[in-house]
């Protein structure tokens, strides 16, 4: 038997093998391959083309999408200075908070999954649902605020909700330590910041510092993955130091809103200055009206201030030598006219010295005291101890009061400003005229932060006639002046009444009053001046003496020992029966 033959291994052999297969035995047309290449070429063209465009024309505006996607620069917030009282105690700081936004689409997808979390958010957001609902309803966008500056004991239960689309951002938020007595001091900070009203917005820019930043890639998630280039520090801000006293301030407040709860006024303020240093040691407000709760009206707001005028007056009688303390003047039968417009005292006092006129009150004396000063003379020295001015206070709102030019005054005029009407100040302008007489004739710019620079002092009355003012002035809150009730026990004081009616259209309503009191103690070598006013009181009691003056008193004794300064009188307030009262 022959063996079976092996396959032939030879090269011609597996030629003529594989022709026989019946796909390579059919010719593939030329034009085929030919296509094949040129489709090939165009395509890596074209793939070339769309390169150059992407990397090379347009590389700025696709650099700048990728960036849009996942390159983003973060914030690194400041820290925002603090406001400090002249011992260093806290007015306005930081404290942890945190703020809550939502991106719609995907918080809104969470909660079909779990509805009962949309009660539970808007109960820890403090928020009602339907505001809540509405929110969240802005699907088209991609950021809402949800909620800013919560206490930060909140942000564990808004983690536990575990919601998509729902984000946690740490911020900071102001606190004011003192609260309402001292809010129209510091102002307040809207919810990005910035300062809206007081010293956090006129000091905004140096209690702001500046921020940081660093720039970082992130993924689809949102999760930082790389950080890009060099981190920017912040700057933080700086403190202010005020000249405040945070005890004084609130001890003033205190008694303020003690005053106009009891003579159901609308509100009041109180001025208190540090004679030898000429700094603000309270300025406080209280507004009846909650709305206005953060209007300064100390600054802000201006008025006829009525007999706080007339020992100004008198005092420029001195300077110019027109009278003495002694000088007499008849004032009897009570009134005088003048140009057929008749001014009046609320009694009839016969004759009186210079001395009894500002101790009485009578604005007869005091008109006819004013009748021998030349306008001019009477116009410079009221500019001169600021009236009409603005004081250099950094708030916003700041009123420099009313003084016409005395070019236009007509005798009337001249008559009614020296006893406090047809002019218009702030009660701090009337606590900064009465310390030029407590700094014996230097009229200061008073100043609400604290500097080492001394301030800037001009001599408008002498010393000696500074010191019998201030002896008239003592007189005034004995028991035959019109405000024995300023009296403080340990301390002696002097100071003067001023009780106006307030202007109503065209002229004065006949029950509407501001009751003032500005004085200033110890009376020999005074420390403080504290101006008080009460601003239409009800309940009976309208006189100066009667509703501003006890605050005073009040006042000036817990400031004083609170400043350390020793009693000059061991004395308790005599309150005389038959005190005068003053004309209005």
């Amino acid at each position: 038997m022959k063996p079976t033959p092996k396959p032939s291994l030879h090269r011609h052999d597996r030629s003529v093998s594989f022709a026989s297969s019946p796909l390579l035995a059919s010719k593939t047309p030329l034009w085929r391959s030919k296509l094949i290449l040129i489709a090939f070429g165009l395509a890596f063209v074209g793939l070339a083309a769309r390169a150059a465009y992407v990397q090379v024309i347009h590389q700025d505006f696709y650099q700048r999408q990728g960036e849009i996607r996942f390159a983003r620069t973060l914030e690194i917030p400041a820290t925002r200075g603090r406001l400090l009282d002249r011992n260093d105690q806290i007015l306005a700081t930081n404290v942890p908070a945190f703020s809550v936004w939502a991106i719609p689409e995907d918080i809104n997808e969470s909660l079909k999954e779990h509805p009962e979390k949309l009660d539970a958010l808007a109960r820890i957001l403090n928020m009602r649902v339907a505001d809540l609902q509405q929110k969240l309803a802005q699907e088209d966008r991609l950021f809402v605020w949800l909620r800013r500056q919560l206490d930060s004991t909140a942000q564990a239960s808004i983690q536990d909700l575990k919601l998509n689309g729902l984000h946690i951002r740490n911020e900071s938020r102001r606190q004011y330590p003192e609260g309402e007595t001292a809010a129209t001091i510091t102002g307040l900070l809207n919810s990005d910041g910035k300062g809206i009203e007081g010293l956090e917005m006129t000091f905004n820019a140096d209690l702001s510092g500046k921020d940081g930043s660093r720039r970082v890639i992130k993924d689809r998630m949102g999760r930082v993955v790389e950080d890009v280039g060099e981190q920017v520090p912040p700057t933080n801000g700086r403190d202010v130091r005020l000249t405040i006293d945070n005890k004084i301030q609130f001890f003033a407040y205190q008694k303020l809103k003690e005053a106009v709860q009891e003579n159901k006024a609308k509100g009041g303020s109180i001025v208190i200055l540090d004679v030898q240093t000429n700094e603000v040691l309270a300025l406080v407000n209280y507004d009846a009206h909650q709305g206005s709760v953060m209007r300064n009206r100390a600054v802000a707001d201006s008025f006829e201030p009525g007999s706080v005028m007339k020992p100004l007056t008198i005092a420029l009688a001195l300077e110019n030598r027109l009278v003495t303390p002694s000088t007499t003047f008849q004032t009897a039968p009570g009134y005088i006219t003048i140009t057929g417009a008749k001014i009046t005292d609320s009694h009839a006092h016969g004759v009186l010295s210079v001395e009894q006129i500002v101790q009485k009150s009578s604005n007869v004396g005091t008109v006819k005291i004013a009748q021998r000063i030349p306008y001019a003379d009477m116009w410079g020295f009221y500019s001169a101890i600021g009236l009409g001015q603005k004081p250099t206070l950094p708030f916003s709102g700041v009123v420099g009061g009313r003084l016409r030019p005395y070019k236009s005054w007509h005798p009337v005029e001249q008559a009614t400003m020296s006893y406090g009407y047809g002019l218009s100040v702030s009660l701090f302008q009337l606590a900064q005229a009465y310390n030029t007489l407590a700094n014996d004739g230097e009229m200061t710019a008073p100043h609400l932060i604290k500097t080492d620079q001394p301030a800037a002092k001009q001599r408008v009355i002498s010393i000696a006639n500074a010191r019998a003012v201030r002896h008239m002035l003592h007189l005034a809150t004995g028991s035959e002046g019109t405000a024995p009730k300023a009296q403080t026990e340990g301390y002696t004081v002097g100071g003067k009444t001023g009780t106006t009616h307030k202007q109503e259209g065209r002229g004065y309503a006949a029950k509407k009053y501001r009751s003032t009191f500005v004085g200033m103690a110890p009376i020999d070598m005074p420390r403080i001046v504290v101006a008080v006013t009460i601003d239409e009181p009800s309940n009976g009691k309208y006189f100066g003496g009667d509703v501003a003056a006890p605050v005073f008193s009040q006042t000036v004794g817990a400031t004083l020992r609170l400043m350390g300064v020793m009693p000059d009188r061991n004395i308790k307030p005599q309150i005389a029966i038959n005190a005068v009262e003053e004309s209005i």
